[in-house]
């Protein structure tokens, strides 16, 4: 069942789980997700960067809303890290359930601003809205976009930007990277920083760049009030790892004989997360349960 992000999001801040935002861009990460979720009867967020709407195109939304009506798990499908004003348009006419606006490298009053006009627009046709305090950082080019140095987010600004914007949900700044961290840096969320923003403000919280961060502290930042955790890096990188090996056949070339095995690989990871994010079974609590 097709939801927006808010009504998704309500139940896992009451239950203490986090809904997997899996990044897809083509049409066998979307099965690959789609059916890991099923098979661990977890809710799930299909998200979209506008770069990788430019390459699938508008009509793969078409085909992700459709997987999503037949599904039997209540999906989201969001537009990541929009930045402009474009971006968030284009997605609403896509028929995308939520969207973020990304002005957080942007002056407080700013980045306010132009939240406030896109919560606006968007909660006007039932779509729901993320915005972002602090910046995340970047560990590569192939990384998304994110800044050299992280910035940490003050607990302060939250509560401003929480009562002036009525966003649904918030990306906070508590120490991840997008991408894969090269063996030199070591991630590090600040739980502490995390407990002061959840005890001032009543609303889901995100993470994005939860790629290379240990276990253990992703699973009490799900536990301290994390409702929604980007994933992008490693479901492709276990995806295109199992290509190149059965890429090594030379003989090989249909896609339905090379894809279903990186689809298996990638759905181990995608298992995982939602295990760790103690989203599986979940899907149980929504009224759209079969």
């Amino acid at each position: 069942m097709l939801m927006n992000m808010k009504d998704l999001l309500a139940v896992a801040h009451k239950n203490y789980f986090a809904v997997p935002a899996f990044n897809i861009s083509s049409n066998m990460l979307l099965s690959g997700v789609i059916e890991a979720s099923e098979e661990k009867f977890s809710p799930l967020i299909l998200a979209i960067h506008p770069d990788e709407l430019a390459f699938v195109r508008p009509s793969f939304i078409k085909a992700a809303i459709d997987e999503a009506n037949k599904a039997t798990i209540p999906i989201c499908i969001h537009l990541d890290h929009g930045s402009t004003m474009r971006h968030i348009m284009e997605a609403i006419q896509c028929g995308f359930t939520s969207v973020m606006i990304d002005a957080s490298t942007l002056p407080l009053e700013q980045n306010i601003a132009i939240c406030q006009k896109v919560v606006e627009l968007a909660h006007a046709v039932n779509v729901s809205v993320e915005g972002e305090l602090g910046t995340i950082g970047t560990t590569g080019p192939e990384a998304e976009a994110g800044t050299e140095e992280i910035i940490y987010v003050n607990p302060d600004d939250v509560v401003t930007f929480v009562e002036a914007t009525g966003v649904d949900t918030l990306a906070v700044a508590i120490g991840t990277a997008h991408g894969i961290y090269p063996k030199d840096r070591k991630p590090e969320l600040k739980l502490d920083l995390l407990k002061e923003i959840t005890a001032r403000v009543d609303i889901p919280l995100v993470l994005h760049g939860g790629s290379a961060n240990p276990d253990e502290e992703i699973a009490m930042a799900v536990k301290l009030g994390i409702n929604k955790l980007n994933i992008s890096s490693d479901i492709k990188d276990a995806f295109y790892q199992k290509c190149r090996e059965v890429l090594a056949d030379p003989v090989i070339r249909e896609p339905n004989s090379i894809y279903p095995p990186c689809i298996e690989a990638m759905k181990k990871v995608a298992h995982h997360k939602i295990d760790l994010f103690n989203a599986a079974g979940k899907a149980a609590l929504y009224h759209c349960a079969h």
